[in-house]
């Protein structure tokens, strides 16, 4: 018989979708009059989207960039995972594009994610650029992002969108391919109501929140941040780059898109800290830190992420997945064992730190005494049998 817990989130004063199991504490999170979270709302309204309306918008973008006749139709950013992959495939295979493959490594590259990275690069048989920051530099900013972002990746964050502009303004390469839409899982936007277009800023808002003179330090000189700065609005518009999200023009189903690739191209899944899922972000060693933050400060990680997600797809009860999602969120992941080494911080130093980011976001209802509890208490309640 179930306890009487069974299938309850774990922070009882927050409010949760009342369709799966994301909290109100998610950033930029809406709910309808039903208590329905934007994401849930983006999946009923895939069912309805006239897709081959979407894609027939689609094959007319990629189509104008190919007959502007320049070395590359359009710039793709990959880190080898299932999404970048995906995308090289439709791409190259379904559409006929010459891009021009672009990474920011995050210098934590897992060993499938650099088997995955490799691979794709020879099935796809693209160019290929990449930018790797030094090691050192990637310790500082490591540790710095903790105390200005609440998590230790900002390095990636920033990496990730303005590289791939640069490089877009050095080779005149007007389009930018990104995959997931936005409004797939975050809870930011829907398909029916999307983000506005897509600019020079749009990481740095969404997810890295400071620019390089803000993270800019003693330790850390502007000129050693040369990768993460992004072009001027002067040059990005000379070369009038754009950037879509495939997943705004395509059905996306990023479980079945894994299996595809995984299957026709030799995808490798492993196992990744905080889920039960073996693919997202599988090609960076340090998502389990990313993921473990996000829970100190929120409330919830990738396993509530993932578990939605599911509930959604019809793949699990809302019940089911708050037992998914309490078991995997707060599990301390082993990288952080790494983290504290290259950083040089304590445990308990990374803990109040978590726990200063967590009083600023200010949860509803939820004090730091009934966080510690809840999260004391499941634990407890869930100690492996030895």
């Amino acid at each position: 018989m179930s306890s009487p817990d069974y299938g309850q989130p774990m922070f009882r004063d927050m409010h949760y979708c009342t369709r799966c199991c994301m909290p109100e504490s998610n950033e930029g999170i809406k709910f309808d009059e039903m208590g329905i979270c934007q994401a849930c709302q983006s999946s009923e309204q895939k069912i309805h989207i006239d897709w081959t309306s979407r894609e027939e918008k689609l094959r007319e973008i990629l189509d104008h960039h190919k007959s502007l006749g320049n070395d590359y139709d359009c710039l793709v950013p990959i880190s080898g995972g299932k999404d970048s992959t995906f995308q090289l495939h439709v791409l190259t295979k379904v559409y006929h594009m010459k891009p021009l493959a672009v990474t920011f490594s995050h210098n934590w590259f897992s060993d499938a994610g650099k088997y995955n990275l490799q691979n794709a690069l020879e099935k796809f048989d693209v160019d290929h650029i990449i930018f790797t920051p030094s090691r050192g530099l990637v310790n500082r900013l490591a540790r710095r992002s903790l105390f200005t972002i609440g998590d230790a990746c900002w390095h990636c964050h920033q990496g990730v969108g303005a590289f791939p502009l640069q490089i877009a303004v050095k080779y005149h390469i007007p389009l930018i391919v990104w995959g997931e839409s936005i409004a797939e899982a975050s809870g930011r936007a829907t398909h029916y109501d999307p983000v506005r277009r897509f600019d020079r800023d749009y990481f740095t808002q969404v997810s890295a929140k400071l620019y390089p003179e803000q993270m800019a330090c003693d330790e850390i000189p502007l000129r050693d941040l040369a990768g993460f700065k992004l072009p001027s609005v002067e040059e990005l518009e000379k070369v009038g780059v754009i950037g879509i999200h495939l997943g705004d023009y395509i059905f996306w189903d990023d479980e079945r898109q894994m299996e595809f690739v995984r299957d026709v191209y030799g995808w490798r899944e492993d196992h990744v800290e905080g889920s039960y899922k073996r693919y997202k972000s599988v090609e960076c060693r340090m998502a389990g830190v990313h993921d473990y933050t996000k829970f100190l400060k929120r409330g919830f990680g990738r396993g509530t992420d993932h578990a939605s997600a599911d509930v959604r797809a019809g793949l699990m009860t809302r019940d089911e997945a708050f037992e998914m999602a309490k078991k995997h969120d707060s599990e301390r992941p082993p990288a952080l064992d790494y983290y504290l080494e290259i950083t040089g911080l304590t445990e308990d130093e990374f803990e109040a730190v978590m726990a200063e980011h967590r009083r600023k976001l200010a949860i509803p209802a939820l004090t730091e005494q009934q966080f510690v509890e809840a999260v004391e208490g499941y634990r407890r309640t869930h100690e492996p049998v030895a």
